[in-house]
Protein backbone atom coordinates (compact mmCIF):
# COMPACT_ATOMS: atom_id res chain seq x y z
CA UNK A 1 0.00 0.00 0.00
CA UNK A 2 1.41 3.84 -1.05
CA UNK A 3 0.73 5.89 1.89
CA UNK A 4 0.30 9.57 1.14
CA UNK A 5 3.02 12.28 2.11
CA UNK A 6 2.78 14.61 5.12
CA UNK A 7 -0.30 16.38 4.55
CA UNK A 8 -0.75 20.11 4.80
CA UNK A 9 -2.44 20.97 7.81
CA UNK A 10 -3.84 23.50 10.11
CA UNK A 11 -2.33 23.62 13.93
CA UNK A 12 -4.97 23.24 16.55
CA UNK A 13 -3.92 25.60 19.56
CA UNK A 14 -2.69 23.02 22.41
CA UNK A 15 -5.40 24.82 24.69
CA UNK A 16 -8.47 24.49 22.31
CA UNK A 17 -9.62 20.90 23.48
CA UNK A 18 -11.97 18.75 21.45
CA UNK A 19 -15.58 19.08 21.36
CA UNK A 20 -18.49 16.37 23.10
CA UNK A 21 -18.37 13.36 21.01
CA UNK A 22 -14.83 13.33 19.83
CA UNK A 23 -12.88 10.17 19.38
CA UNK A 24 -8.93 9.13 20.47
CA UNK A 25 -6.91 6.68 19.47
CA UNK A 26 -4.31 4.78 21.51
CA UNK A 27 -1.49 2.65 19.77
CA UNK A 28 0.83 0.34 21.65
CA UNK A 29 2.98 -1.29 19.12
CA UNK A 30 5.45 -4.30 20.70
CA UNK A 31 7.25 -7.39 19.80
CA UNK A 32 3.90 -9.55 20.10
CA UNK A 33 2.23 -6.78 17.58
CA UNK A 34 -0.01 -3.95 16.84
CA UNK A 35 -3.29 -3.15 19.57
CA UNK A 36 -5.32 -0.43 18.93
CA UNK A 37 -8.01 1.21 21.58
CA UNK A 38 -10.62 3.69 20.39
CA UNK A 39 -12.30 5.86 22.70
CA UNK A 40 -14.29 9.53 23.44
CA UNK A 41 -11.90 12.51 24.24
CA UNK A 42 -14.50 12.93 27.81
CA UNK A 43 -14.74 9.95 28.69
CA UNK A 44 -12.53 7.55 30.25
CA UNK A 45 -11.61 4.12 29.52
CA UNK A 46 -11.95 2.65 25.74
CA UNK A 47 -14.95 1.90 23.93
CA UNK A 48 -13.25 -1.04 22.00
CA UNK A 49 -10.19 -2.52 20.93
CA UNK A 50 -8.56 -4.59 18.33
CA UNK A 51 -5.10 -6.64 18.13
CA UNK A 52 -3.25 -6.81 15.16
CA UNK A 53 -0.75 -10.06 15.55
CA UNK A 54 2.03 -8.66 13.02
CA UNK A 55 4.83 -7.29 14.86
CA UNK A 56 5.64 -4.08 12.78
CA UNK A 57 8.84 -4.29 11.08
CA UNK A 58 12.03 -2.98 11.71
CA UNK A 59 14.65 -2.36 9.05
CA UNK A 60 17.60 -0.25 7.96
CA UNK A 61 15.87 2.12 8.02
CA UNK A 62 14.54 2.07 11.59
CA UNK A 63 10.82 1.17 12.20
CA UNK A 64 8.51 0.58 9.16
CA UNK A 65 6.11 3.15 9.02
CA UNK A 66 4.35 1.72 6.00
CA UNK A 67 3.94 -1.58 7.73
CA UNK A 68 2.55 0.44 10.88
CA UNK A 69 0.22 1.81 8.54
CA UNK A 70 -1.31 -0.51 6.56
CA UNK A 71 -2.34 -2.79 10.33
CA UNK A 72 -3.58 0.52 12.10
CA UNK A 73 -5.44 2.61 9.49
CA UNK A 74 -8.10 -0.64 8.72
CA UNK A 75 -7.89 -1.32 12.78
CA UNK A 76 -9.26 2.24 12.93
CA UNK A 77 -12.02 1.85 10.73
CA UNK A 78 -12.92 -1.32 12.09
CA UNK A 79 -13.26 0.30 15.43
CA UNK A 80 -15.05 3.29 14.05
CA UNK A 81 -17.36 1.10 12.81
CA UNK A 82 -17.86 -0.41 15.60
CA UNK A 83 -18.96 3.05 17.32
CA UNK A 84 -21.07 3.74 14.94
CA UNK A 85 -23.01 1.14 14.81
CA UNK A 86 -23.48 1.17 18.25
CA UNK A 87 -23.90 4.64 18.45
CA UNK A 88 -27.29 6.51 18.35
CA UNK A 89 -28.65 7.20 15.26
CA UNK A 90 -26.99 10.60 15.11
CA UNK A 91 -23.94 10.14 16.38
CA UNK A 92 -23.28 7.19 14.29
CA UNK A 93 -23.67 9.52 10.89
CA UNK A 94 -20.87 11.67 12.49
CA UNK A 95 -18.55 8.56 13.28
CA UNK A 96 -19.17 7.44 9.72
CA UNK A 97 -17.75 10.54 8.20
CA UNK A 98 -14.91 10.52 10.37
CA UNK A 99 -14.30 7.04 8.41
CA UNK A 100 -14.20 8.62 5.17
CA UNK A 101 -11.24 10.59 5.93
CA UNK A 102 -12.26 13.81 5.46
CA UNK A 103 -10.90 16.12 8.13
CA UNK A 104 -13.24 17.39 10.25
CA UNK A 105 -13.33 20.60 12.34
CA UNK A 106 -10.55 19.90 14.83
CA UNK A 107 -12.51 18.38 17.61
CA UNK A 108 -16.01 17.88 15.71
CA UNK A 109 -18.75 15.10 17.07
CA UNK A 110 -17.61 11.81 15.29
CA UNK A 111 -14.02 13.09 14.33
CA UNK A 112 -10.81 11.22 15.44
CA UNK A 113 -9.48 14.62 17.98
CA UNK A 114 -6.37 12.83 18.97
CA UNK A 115 -3.91 9.85 18.28
CA UNK A 116 -0.98 9.14 20.21
CA UNK A 117 1.23 5.89 18.85
CA UNK A 118 3.80 3.94 21.81
CA UNK A 119 6.25 2.05 19.88
CA UNK A 120 9.07 -0.34 21.50
CA UNK A 121 12.06 1.44 19.51
CA UNK A 122 10.45 4.74 18.76
CA UNK A 123 13.17 6.99 21.21
CA UNK A 124 16.09 5.11 18.53
CA UNK A 125 14.31 3.28 15.48
CA UNK A 126 11.27 5.97 14.98
CA UNK A 127 12.71 8.66 12.61
CA UNK A 128 10.45 7.19 10.10
CA UNK A 129 7.47 7.49 12.18
CA UNK A 130 7.82 10.88 13.40
CA UNK A 131 8.45 12.06 9.53
CA UNK A 132 5.63 9.88 7.87
CA UNK A 133 2.74 9.20 10.59
CA UNK A 134 1.31 12.62 10.88
CA UNK A 135 0.61 13.55 7.50
CA UNK A 136 -0.44 10.11 6.72
CA UNK A 137 -3.08 10.01 9.75
CA UNK A 138 -4.48 13.81 8.81
CA UNK A 139 -4.77 12.60 5.40
CA UNK A 140 -6.81 8.99 6.11
CA UNK A 141 -8.45 10.03 9.70
CA UNK A 142 -8.45 13.94 9.94
CA UNK A 143 -6.81 13.97 12.85
CA UNK A 144 -4.66 17.04 13.93
CA UNK A 145 -3.17 16.37 16.81
CA UNK A 146 -0.94 13.47 16.60
CA UNK A 147 1.58 11.99 19.98
CA UNK A 148 4.30 9.47 18.88
CA UNK A 149 5.80 8.32 21.96
CA UNK A 150 8.51 5.36 22.93
CA UNK A 151 6.94 2.77 24.54
CA UNK A 152 8.20 3.56 28.19
CA UNK A 153 6.54 6.76 27.98
CA UNK A 154 3.24 5.15 27.55
CA UNK A 155 3.98 2.77 30.25
CA UNK A 156 4.49 5.92 32.69
CA UNK A 157 1.28 7.08 31.23
CA UNK A 158 -0.32 3.91 31.83
CA UNK A 159 1.21 3.14 34.97
CA UNK A 160 1.19 6.58 36.86
CA UNK A 161 -0.44 9.17 34.39
CA UNK A 162 0.23 12.79 34.21
CA UNK A 163 1.75 12.75 38.32
CA UNK A 164 5.38 12.98 38.89
CA UNK A 165 7.26 9.29 39.98
CA UNK A 166 8.59 6.98 38.27
CA UNK A 167 7.85 3.53 37.09
CA UNK A 168 9.48 0.47 36.20
CA UNK A 169 8.99 -1.62 33.37
CA UNK A 170 9.94 -4.82 33.46
CA UNK A 171 9.74 -8.31 31.25
CA UNK A 172 12.44 -9.92 29.25
CA UNK A 173 14.41 -6.26 29.55
CA UNK A 174 14.17 -3.84 32.09
CA UNK A 175 13.87 -0.36 32.11
CA UNK A 176 12.92 3.08 34.78
CA UNK A 177 11.97 5.95 33.60
CA UNK A 178 10.64 8.90 36.04
CA UNK A 179 9.45 12.61 35.27
CA UNK A 180 9.05 15.58 37.59
CA UNK A 181 6.79 17.30 34.64
CA UNK A 182 10.05 19.12 33.81
CA UNK A 183 12.21 16.32 32.11
CA UNK A 184 12.16 12.56 31.76
CA UNK A 185 14.96 10.46 33.38
CA UNK A 186 15.76 7.11 32.32
CA UNK A 187 17.93 4.17 33.33
CA UNK A 188 18.80 1.04 32.07
CA UNK A 189 16.70 -0.41 29.08
CA UNK A 190 20.14 -0.89 27.18
CA UNK A 191 19.25 -4.69 26.26
CA UNK A 192 20.13 -7.56 27.25
CA UNK A 193 24.39 -7.23 26.26
CA UNK A 194 24.94 -3.99 27.71
CA UNK A 195 22.17 -4.06 30.33
CA UNK A 196 18.41 -4.71 31.66
CA UNK A 197 20.02 -6.05 34.48
CA UNK A 198 17.57 -7.70 37.32
CA UNK A 199 14.88 -8.17 33.89
CA UNK A 200 13.96 -11.34 32.38
CA UNK A 201 16.77 -12.22 30.41
CA UNK A 202 19.27 -11.25 32.99
CA UNK A 203 17.74 -13.53 35.76
CA UNK A 204 17.16 -16.43 33.31
CA UNK A 205 21.16 -16.27 32.03
CA UNK A 206 22.12 -16.00 36.12
CA UNK A 207 19.85 -19.18 36.36
CA UNK A 208 21.31 -21.13 33.49
CA UNK A 209 24.73 -20.31 34.43
CA UNK A 210 24.14 -21.25 38.04
CA UNK A 211 22.86 -24.44 36.23
CA UNK A 212 25.79 -24.99 34.00
CA UNK A 213 28.74 -24.43 37.50
CA UNK A 214 26.50 -27.56 38.99
CA UNK A 215 26.93 -29.48 35.86
CA UNK A 216 30.37 -28.86 35.72
CA UNK A 217 31.43 -28.72 39.55
CA UNK A 218 32.48 -24.97 39.53
CA UNK A 219 31.51 -22.95 42.66
CA UNK A 220 28.36 -21.42 42.36
CA UNK A 221 26.60 -24.59 41.01
CA UNK A 222 22.51 -24.89 41.50
CA UNK A 223 21.23 -28.73 41.77
CA UNK A 224 17.87 -27.40 41.09
CA UNK A 225 18.70 -24.62 39.11
CA UNK A 226 20.18 -27.92 36.41
CA UNK A 227 17.53 -29.78 37.13
CA UNK A 228 14.95 -27.54 35.68
CA UNK A 229 17.56 -26.68 32.74
CA UNK A 230 17.27 -30.51 31.80
CA UNK A 231 13.49 -30.37 32.07
CA UNK A 232 12.92 -27.52 30.24
CA UNK A 233 15.73 -27.82 27.12
CA UNK A 234 17.05 -31.79 27.55
CA UNK A 235 20.77 -31.95 28.42
CA UNK A 236 22.69 -29.20 29.38
CA UNK A 237 26.03 -29.56 27.39
CA UNK A 238 23.58 -29.17 24.45
CA UNK A 239 22.36 -25.43 25.41
CA UNK A 240 24.68 -23.93 24.07
CA UNK A 241 23.86 -25.54 20.33
CA UNK A 242 20.09 -24.70 21.27
CA UNK A 243 20.58 -20.77 22.09
CA UNK A 244 23.74 -19.48 20.19
CA UNK A 245 22.09 -19.82 16.38
CA UNK A 246 18.88 -18.04 17.76
CA UNK A 247 17.40 -14.84 16.96
CA UNK A 248 15.41 -14.31 19.76
CA UNK A 249 18.33 -15.16 22.65
CA UNK A 250 16.63 -12.91 25.24
CA UNK A 251 13.61 -14.22 25.00
CA UNK A 252 14.69 -17.89 25.34
CA UNK A 253 16.62 -16.53 28.39
CA UNK A 254 14.18 -14.47 29.55
CA UNK A 255 11.99 -18.18 29.14
CA UNK A 256 14.52 -19.64 32.25
CA UNK A 257 13.22 -16.78 34.66
CA UNK A 258 10.28 -18.35 35.96
CA UNK A 259 12.32 -21.40 36.86
CA UNK A 260 14.38 -19.79 39.16
CA UNK A 261 11.57 -17.84 40.63
CA UNK A 262 9.98 -21.51 41.31
CA UNK A 263 13.19 -22.86 42.70
CA UNK A 264 13.92 -19.66 45.08
CA UNK A 265 12.18 -20.85 47.99
CA UNK A 266 14.36 -24.08 48.48
CA UNK A 267 17.60 -23.18 46.68
CA UNK A 268 19.68 -19.99 48.19
CA UNK A 269 21.53 -19.94 44.88
CA UNK A 270 18.11 -19.24 43.05
CA UNK A 271 17.08 -17.00 46.12
CA UNK A 272 20.33 -14.68 45.33
CA UNK A 273 19.49 -14.23 42.04
CA UNK A 274 16.62 -12.82 42.46
CA UNK A 275 17.85 -10.84 45.57
CA UNK A 276 20.12 -9.40 43.17
CA UNK A 277 17.77 -8.78 40.31
CA UNK A 278 16.17 -7.06 43.33
CA UNK A 279 19.23 -4.89 43.75
CA UNK A 280 19.53 -3.73 40.15
CA UNK A 281 15.56 -2.87 39.65
CA UNK A 282 15.56 -0.76 42.80
CA UNK A 283 18.63 0.89 41.90
CA UNK A 284 17.49 1.67 38.47
CA UNK A 285 13.88 3.30 40.50
CA UNK A 286 16.02 5.37 42.64
CA UNK A 287 18.09 7.06 40.00
CA UNK A 288 15.23 8.39 37.83
CA UNK A 289 12.76 8.65 41.08
CA UNK A 290 12.16 12.17 41.46
CA UNK A 291 12.82 14.13 45.09
CA UNK A 292 9.98 15.04 46.76
CA UNK A 293 8.10 18.28 45.57
CA UNK A 294 6.64 19.54 48.84
CA UNK A 295 7.19 23.21 50.42
CA UNK A 296 8.13 21.44 53.59
CA UNK A 297 11.08 19.14 52.29
CA UNK A 298 8.45 16.46 52.66
CA UNK A 299 7.10 13.78 50.17
CA UNK A 300 3.99 15.39 48.64
CA UNK A 301 1.19 12.67 48.40
CA UNK A 302 -0.91 15.25 46.90
CA UNK A 303 1.10 15.59 43.63
CA UNK A 304 2.08 11.80 43.67
CA UNK A 305 6.47 12.76 44.50
CA UNK A 306 7.74 9.67 45.69
CA UNK A 307 5.44 7.43 43.43
CA UNK A 308 7.48 4.23 42.14
CA UNK A 309 4.77 2.12 39.48
CA UNK A 310 6.36 -1.72 38.79
CA UNK A 311 4.83 -2.84 35.72
CA UNK A 312 5.05 -5.85 32.97
CA UNK A 313 5.46 -9.37 33.11
CA UNK A 314 8.71 -9.66 35.33
CA UNK A 315 6.77 -8.64 38.58
CA UNK A 316 4.07 -11.17 37.96
CA UNK A 317 6.87 -13.62 39.60
CA UNK A 318 5.43 -12.63 42.82
CA UNK A 319 6.90 -12.87 46.07
CA UNK A 320 10.19 -14.84 45.14
CA UNK A 321 11.01 -11.10 43.49
CA UNK A 322 9.01 -8.66 45.06
CA UNK A 323 9.54 -9.49 48.52
CA UNK A 324 13.49 -8.46 48.08
CA UNK A 325 12.30 -5.79 45.82
CA UNK A 326 10.45 -4.57 48.39
CA UNK A 327 13.39 -4.40 50.87
CA UNK A 328 15.80 -2.37 48.41
CA UNK A 329 13.56 -0.10 47.88
CA UNK A 330 12.33 1.02 51.21
CA UNK A 331 16.11 1.28 51.53
CA UNK A 332 17.23 3.33 48.55
CA UNK A 333 13.96 4.94 48.44
CA UNK A 334 12.66 5.42 51.98
CA UNK A 335 9.27 6.81 51.73
CA UNK A 336 8.57 6.07 48.33
CA UNK A 337 4.74 4.53 47.65
CA UNK A 338 4.91 1.35 45.48
CA UNK A 339 1.79 1.23 43.46
CA UNK A 340 0.48 -1.10 41.20
CA UNK A 341 -0.13 0.30 37.68
CA UNK A 342 -3.42 1.66 36.79
CA UNK A 343 -3.34 0.89 33.14
CA UNK A 344 -0.58 -0.57 30.69
CA UNK A 345 1.08 0.85 27.73
CA UNK A 346 -2.41 0.78 25.92
CA UNK A 347 -4.11 2.52 28.34
CA UNK A 348 -1.24 5.00 28.77
CA UNK A 349 -1.33 5.58 24.88
CA UNK A 350 -5.21 6.31 25.31
CA UNK A 351 -4.90 8.75 27.92
CA UNK A 352 -2.04 10.54 26.60
CA UNK A 353 -4.22 10.95 22.96
CA UNK A 354 -7.12 12.11 25.66
CA UNK A 355 -5.10 14.73 27.33
CA UNK A 356 -3.56 15.86 23.74
CA UNK A 357 -7.01 16.06 22.64
CA UNK A 358 -8.65 18.06 25.87
CA UNK A 359 -5.08 20.51 25.63
CA UNK A 360 -4.40 19.24 28.54
CA UNK A 361 -0.65 16.94 28.29
CA UNK A 362 1.50 17.82 30.93
CA UNK A 363 3.74 15.01 30.55
CA UNK A 364 7.38 16.62 29.21
CA UNK A 365 7.61 16.82 25.17
CA UNK A 366 10.98 15.37 23.86
CA UNK A 367 12.40 14.79 20.22
CA UNK A 368 12.16 11.57 20.36
CA UNK A 369 10.36 9.96 23.55
CA UNK A 370 7.03 12.36 23.13
CA UNK A 371 6.65 13.78 20.09
CA UNK A 372 3.92 16.17 19.12
CA UNK A 373 4.72 17.38 15.61
CA UNK A 374 1.76 20.18 15.45
CA UNK A 375 3.42 21.97 18.21
CA UNK A 376 6.71 21.52 17.16
CA UNK A 377 5.88 23.69 13.68
CA UNK A 378 3.95 26.18 15.98
CA UNK A 379 6.70 27.00 18.49
CA UNK A 380 3.77 26.12 20.97
CA UNK A 381 6.11 24.51 23.62
CA UNK A 382 10.05 23.44 24.35
CA UNK A 383 11.44 20.52 24.33
CA UNK A 384 13.28 19.38 27.18
CA UNK A 385 16.21 17.12 27.59
CA UNK A 386 15.94 13.40 28.63
CA UNK A 387 18.66 12.71 30.87
CA UNK A 388 19.92 9.29 30.85
CA UNK A 389 22.01 9.71 34.56
CA UNK A 390 20.66 9.46 37.52
CA UNK A 391 18.98 12.12 39.56
CA UNK A 392 21.21 13.98 42.24
CA UNK A 393 19.52 15.83 44.84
Amino acid sequence: MTHPGPAVTHAVPAGDPAGPGAYVLGVDSGGSGLRVALGRAEEPGPLATTVCAEPVRTGPGGIDAGHLLDQLLPAARELLDRASAAAPADAGSDAARALGGTPADGASAGAVAAVAIGAAGMATLGDRLRAELPGALADALGVRRVALAADAVTAYAGAVGQRPGAVVAGGTGMIALGTDLKEWHRADGWGHLLGDSGGGAWIGRAGLDAAMRAHDGRRGGSAALLDRLRAVFGPAEELPGLLYPRSDRPAVLASFAPEVAACAGVDPVAAGILRQAAGHVAEAAAAVCPAPAGSDGEPDEGDGAGEVALTGGLFRMGEPLLAPLRKELARLLPGARVTVPSGDPLTGALRIARALAAGDLRLPRHPTMLFVPLEQETGQCADPVVRDEPRSG
